[in-house]
């Protein structure tokens, strides 16, 4: 099964508009290119096409959007509902 990423944002904002009333968060986290053995695996000059989309000419880490996540899941961000937060090294911009 395929999920879009319009999808999953549409999603995430409907339900943060019912669930909200019920003291529920949602939010999406939304990784760009990130290193892993899959990607270690790719050729060099893929990973540097994929590298230089990026603004900051790199792959985040596994490590980047578990902090992603551990933010969404901790006091600091008791008040974000309904966000895509886009852990992608400004991919999308």
């Amino acid at each position: 099964m395929v999920i879009r990423r319009g999808s999953v944002i549409g999603m995430t904002k409907t339900w943060a508009k019912e669930l909200g009333k019920y003291g529920i968060r949602v939010n999406a986290v939304a990784p760009g290119f990130i290193k892993t053995e899959m990607t270690d695996s790719l050729p060099q000059k893929v990973q540097e096409t994929m590298m230089n989309k990026s603004p900051l000419n790199d792959f985040g880490t596994v490590e980047d959007v578990a902090n992603g996540y551990a933010f969404l899941a901790s006091d600091e961000a008791r008040f974000i509902t309904g966000a895509i937060l886009s852990i992608d090294g400004g991919l999308v911009i």
